[in-house]
């Protein structure tokens, strides 16, 4: 079992018309992902990569009966795109698109927030990797020849650090389950808590791997879940031990204003949770091999 996605999961992408959207949803397709269709508006009617396009995500949703949405919407329109995707009945969203400002983010958050738990669109991201479930399926960037099947999950903010956990652990015979980028902005869809929550709750994933970052709470909260709620072992590393207060380091979201923000409080709140956390970012996969018993040459 995979959180998120698997191979029945029916996925539209929204911009599959344009030249990312196109190179991307390539290789979904090459790596056995369930693409049924497109949405790009003015494009209805047309054939991409051997899909139908759509003008909207509800008649898409409609003549296919796609349960989960890609979006490579550039900035401006991408708050609107992601509530259409809610609006059409869409249940899982994962947005990629980089500098959405925050105020069209807190508009997407109050809008989910209007429909029923049985209803509601889980959104992935935005400024995200995306998820994957190896050998199933995935909607995003990442390379998915890195990622070997098996029972380990992975949530991250960083896509790239998640890339190094999954090609570490790939190097010692460590697979994974589902690996999750829930994105680097001040304001995502899912948090580091909504995502260890299905990791808990999934059979076929026994330990999980947390990739923090410096700024924001989410670390803290998770910490709090971990040490209060699972009973799988959880590994971490957190970036951004050298990041002076006050300097943003790489995404948005990277930027300490608080206490209980910086990398070596985090690394601390993590730890007293029971986590063990990576010593630096070439010790991750050694780091899971240990909460998983075995030994790191293994």
């Amino acid at each position: 079992m995979a959180i998120l996605i698997t191979e029945k999961t029916r996925v539209v992408v929204q911009g599959l018309s344009g030249r990312i959207g196109q190179f991307h949803a390539k290789e979904m397709i090459e790596a056995g992902t369930n693409v049924v269709a497109g949405v790009t508006p003015g494009k209805g009617g047309t054939t991409v990569l051997g899909r139908p396009v759509f003008d909207t995500v509800r008649e898409a949703v409609e003549a296919t009966g796609a349960d989960a949405s890609l979006l490579f919407v550039p900035p401006p329109a991408a708050a609107d795109a992601m509530m259409e995707a809610a609006d059409a009945g869409i249940r899982t969203a994962v947005c990629v698109t980089d500098g959405i400002p925050a105020q069209d983010m807190m508009r997407v958050k109050r809008f989910l927030r209007r429909y029923p738990r049985e209803r509601k669109m889980r959104l992935i991201g935005p400024n995200c990797a995306g998820i994957i479930s190896p050998g199933l399926g995935f909607m995003g960037i990442m390379p998915p020849h890195i990622y070997l099947p098996g029972r380990v999950g992975i949530v991250g903010r960083s896509g790239t650090l998640g890339y190094e956990a999954a090609s570490q652990m790939a190097a010692l015979g460590i697979g994974v389950s589902s690996s999750i980028g829930i994105g680097g902005d001040p304001i995502n869809g899912s948090s580091f808590r909504d995502i260890l929550e299905l990791f808990e709750a999934d059979p076929d994933t026994d330990a999980v791997m947390m990739i923090g970052e410096i700024g924001g709470p989410q670390e803290a909260a998770a910490a709090a879940y971990v040490r209060d709620h699972m009973t799988k072992p959880v590994a971490a590393y957190v970036a951004g031990l050298s990041a002076p207060k006050g300097r943003q380091m790489g995404h948005a979201g990277a930027i300490i204003s608080a206490f209980g923000e910086s990398a070596q409080e985090k690394v601390e709140m993590l730890s007293a949770a029971g986590i063990t956390v990576a010593p630096n970012p070439s010790a991750m996969g050694e780091t899971v091999a240990g909460i998983l018993g075995r030994k790191a040459a293994a």
